[in-house]
């Protein structure tokens, strides 16, 4: 087994790497072809963002794997809330300022919901697959008006003026887009690989290993990127961060698995592991929702999320291992 958790963090390194690359090419490449910033910022960095978990769960999808693509994309919504979020507003606590945000939060509570009524049938068919991949569409179609006709005052928006990356070549940014592209292909290969030996000799389901090893190593870009953001006082790119890559994560991820291999979905993922996405994305939107002038998520709420994680996943390991 030691040799499968080696490909595992192989894959881990080159889909970090490759993810960084990736957001750096396509970003680049976005401003050199005269995008705004926050256009930007609002679909191709959240898309891309969510590159990790979109390839882990094709290639998972080719294999008939499944169970494990549909577990990657829970696991990595949950994980980016309670772990990454809650984590980074231990370290500094969060303010929501941007009116665009406030507007995308409604966005992955609906999405979350859609999702719940699609798995309610226990069958995750192609026809759900189209309308998750739909979903998409009309989201990233939102997203893009929504970024045309933001105030210029937003914060969202000179946050992410900040950070896309200026003076890059058109050459050096398609470069670094292929680069990051093969880099995360070959990460998804070694960590599907690595994950599914693993789950095989604990005996434990896909599923179980998608929400736990696979889903924290998949967020673990968006962690980085968070914990970076906060540190600058970037509130909002911080939250916006996390709530296009879960966004991205349902419609996307699920949605190509389904298209790819239709599933029968395990009775745990009905009866406990959708419906903790779904409160964890609740109590987020509740932790944000402007009370009193002012959003925020301070350091005993992040500790809360932290720990509500941390027994959840707790739990996973008590009954599946």
């Amino acid at each position: 087994m030691l040799g499968d958790f080696l490909e595992v963090l192989a894959g881990l390194v080159l889909l970090i790497w490759g993810a960084d690359r990736f957001v750096h090419g396509a970003a680049a490449t976005a401003r050199n072809l005269g995008v705004p910033a926050l256009l930007i910022g609002l679909t191709i960095v959240a898309f891309a963002t969510s590159a990790p978990e979109v390839l882990v769960s094709v290639v998972a999808a080719l294999r008939g794997e499944s169970d494990l693509a549909i577990g990657n994309a829970i696991g990595s919504n949950i994980a980016n809330i309670g772990l990454v979020l809650g984590a980074v507003a231990v370290i500094r606590p969060i303010e929501l300022q941007s009116a665009t945000l406030r507007r995308e939060m409604p966005a992955m509570l609906a999405v979350s919901l859609l999702t719940v009524s699609l798995f309610l049938d226990t069958y995750l068919s192609r026809i759900d697959g189209f309308v998750l991949l739909t979903g998409l569409v009309i989201v990233m179609f939102w997203l893009a008006r929504l970024g045309m006709r933001s105030a210029t005052n937003d914060p969202m928006r000179a946050e992410y003026e900040a950070e896309i990356p200026i003076h890059v070549s058109m050459r050096m940014a398609i470069i670094w887009l292929l680069v990051g592209l093969v880099s995360l292909l070959a990460g998804a290969h070694l960590m599907v690989d690595g994950a599914i030996n693993i789950a095989r000799a604990m005996g434990v389901s896909e599923v179980v290993i998608g929400i736990t090893l696979v889903a924290v190593a998949t967020s673990l870009p968006e962690f980085a990127v968070t914990v970076v953001s906060a540190l600058k006082r970037e509130y909002d790119l911080a939250i916006g961060n996390i709530v296009g890559s879960n966004i991205f994560n349902l419609l996307a991820v699920i949605g190509i698995a389904a298209a790819i291999e239709p599933a029968v979905l395990p009775p745990s993922v009905l009866s406990l592991h959708i419906f903790v996405l779904v409160a964890f994305t609740l109590v987020l939107f509740a932790m944000t929702y402007d009370y009193d002038g002012k959003g925020r998520i301070n350091r005993l709420e992040g500790l809360a999320l932290v720990s509500a994680y941390f027994a959840y996943i707790a739990y996973v390991v008590v009954q599946n291992v």
